[in-house]
């Protein structure tokens, strides 16, 4: 697994470390639950695109912007 650099304003970085402490757990914890109801709650739009990719790569043009 790789590193990622998030920035979060410093209100909502002081109120999700309390929020891990209340909770005793770990930010990165949180952060990576959030992320994957995320893609979870956006699962049909990636599989349209991907859908969307492939059409296009077999017809050999480009996918808007």
């Amino acid at each position: 697994m790789s590193t990622t650099t998030v920035r979060i304003p410093d209100n909502m970085r002081d109120s999700l470390k309390i929020i891990a402490s209340v909770e005793k757990r770990n930010i990165k914890d949180i952060l990576s639950e959030l992320i994957e109801e995320y893609l979870e709650r956006h699962k049909e739009t990636l599989e349209i695109l991907s859908r969307q990719g492939k059409k296009a790569h077999r017809s050999g043009r480009k996918l808007p912007r």
